[in-house]
């Protein structure tokens, strides 16, 4: 399976995830939160992957811009509503593999998955 990135295109973090990706050669499908959205099961698989905690992004300005009530009292459905009415919450990037997630982009930790030396 060709990895698969997830974000939005503008985001800092997703440049340099891309970058990272295509100078190292490694084919990968983007996936444009903006353009194309998320699915719930989607979601929900990555949130029982990682925990939600590892996906919302609390200190992204959409997630601040949200009133006080929103942001109380979360749970993992609760995080997924939210993530699903604002992809722009989902922490950038998620990286898809054959049997793996990484959120977050940390070149160490792709290149691991990579099985690329130094």
């Amino acid at each position: 399976m060709t990895p698969i990135l997830y974000g939005i295109p503008n985001c800092d973090t997703m440049k340099k995830a891309r970058t990272w990706l295509d100078t190292h050669g490694i084919a990968y499908t983007f996936h444009d939160y903006k353009k194309a959205g998320i699915d719930r099961a989607t979601l929900s698989q990555w949130v029982e992957a990682l925990g939600w905690e590892a996906l919302l992004n609390r200190s992204g300005t959409t997630f601040r811009k949200l009133p006080d009530a929103d942001k109380v009292d979360l749970d993992a459905p609760r995080a997924i509503d939210l993530m699903l009415a604002q992809p722009s919450m989902i922490r950038r990037p998620v990286l898809v593999g054959d049997d793996w997630i990484e959120t977050g982009f940390k070149p160490e930790r792709y290149a691991e998955r990579f099985a690329i030396a130094g």
